[in-house]
């Protein structure tokens, strides 16, 4: 509890970045709140003037440490001239979890300062908005990507060897988009994190503490984790902070990360091509945090073994390609694979199923590269 009152005075005390919309005068409700057309109207004319909701209806609601809410929604005349379509998806905080993080305000700013500058495809925002007194509240309205006949991805998904081959190809179009780009600098972009330079990065382990406790409980959990975690839990803590001082110390390019980079977090296209979903923890940062949280908990255990290393080539080859310059070595690129598999132990480690994708394969991925690759030797010197 101490760490997360901690975490709250961080983001309560960061300088908050003005809302783009100031004629909101209403805050963005940080409580359990279930919008209805009136105040929905109301928000989406800080941006559209003169648009009214003239009914609301919900068609779909994902209520976890985000609110997720699919609405169909009849517009009145100004409305329908400003293309707002029928359907659309809210995302905010309203599940009265996680207001001791400003992942909500930052997603927010993402979409409305960033996501139109990025090569890769990202759902169509149609108002991002968030509150600047510095709670860390936060509201995007995005296409309901339903209507582009593909499909949302899940973390259990098998897609095969070819298949997270032409994911990780746009995946390196994803961070060769704004590699080493002037907008994302710390002068150009003062409201982007630094990958491991924030709290909820580098005090994540902590954070996540109690969710982590909860998993240890569970026989199914621990009949996965390998004993030496399980007779003592801070290592864990040790290894991750590890982990953030190699980042730190670390000089390559940075270019724009999605920070949570599975496949739960990205939606299929019709043509196959993945979209990537969820900047939630968007980050200016170095590529080999998504690229090994994705291959690893993308891959079958087999698959990893026998394809692991390729696939990172074949990523750098397709990164270098789309016009990423100063790109470090593959041999260089393999040294960092161990140390950030630790980032998706802890990640998955902490996993409630309720929040929608089911922990237990991705714990035993993470678990085996772990002890596979030597994670945890590397980063503890045990």
């Amino acid at each position: 509890m101490a760490d997360l009152q901690r975490a709250q005075s961080r983001v309560i005390d960061q300088n908050p970045v003005p809302r783009p919309y100031p004629s909101r005068t209403e805050q963005i409700p940080m409580e359990r709140f279930r919008p209805d057309a009136d105040w929905f109207g109301r928000l989406m004319a800080n941006k559209y003037p003169g648009v009214v909701a003239e009914k609301m209806d919900v068609v779909q609601l994902f209520d976890s440490h985000t609110t997720k809410m699919r609405v169909a929604v009849d517009w009145n005349d100004a409305g329908q001239a400003a293309g707002l379509p029928r359907n659309l998806c809210i995302k905010s905080n309203w599940g009265g979890q996680f207001d001791n993080v400003d992942i909500h305000a930052l997603e927010a700013r993402f979409y409305h300062f960033l996501t139109d500058k990025l090569t890769a495809q990202t759902a169509t925002c149609y108002y991002a908005d968030w509150n600047d007194d510095g709670s860390g509240q936060g509201i995007v309205v995005l296409e309901d990507l339903i209507d582009r006949g593909g499909e949302f991805g899940h973390s259990t998904q098998h897609a095969g060897i070819d298949g997270i081959a032409n994911s990780l190809a746009d995946l390196a179009k994803l961070h060769a988009g704004l590699w080493e780009s002037p907008l994302i600098t710390p002068e150009a972009a003062p409201w982007l994190p630094t990958s491991m330079e924030v709290p909820v990065d580098y005090d994540q382990v902590r954070l996540m503490d109690h969710w982590l406790g909860e998993n240890r409980k569970e026989p199914n959990f621990c009949a996965l984790a390998p004993r030496h975690y399980l007779d003592e839990p801070s290592r864990l803590g040790r290894a991750y902070d590890a982990l953030v001082e190699y980042e730190r110390k670390f000089k390559a390019p940075y270019c724009v990360i999605l920070g949570d980079c599975h496949q739960g977090n990205t939606y299929i296209l019709p043509g196959g091509e993945r979209m990537w979903l969820d900047w939630q923890l968007g980050r200016r940062g170095r590529p080999w945090r998504d690229l090994t949280y994705f291959t690893v908990g993308s891959l079958t255990i087999e698959e990893r073994r026998h394809h692991h290393r390729d696939l990172v080539a074949h990523y750098r080859d397709c990164l270098i390609k789309e016009g990423a310059t100063n790109v470090i070595g593959i041999d260089e690129i393999w040294e960092q694979i161990p140390r950030w598999v630790i980032y998706g132990i802890q990640a998955w480690a902490a996993n409630m199923d309720h929040w929608g994708q089911n922990g237990l394969p991705m714990n035993e991925r993470f678990f085996a590269a772990g002890e596979d690759l030597g994670t945890w030797k590397l980063l503890l010197g045990d």
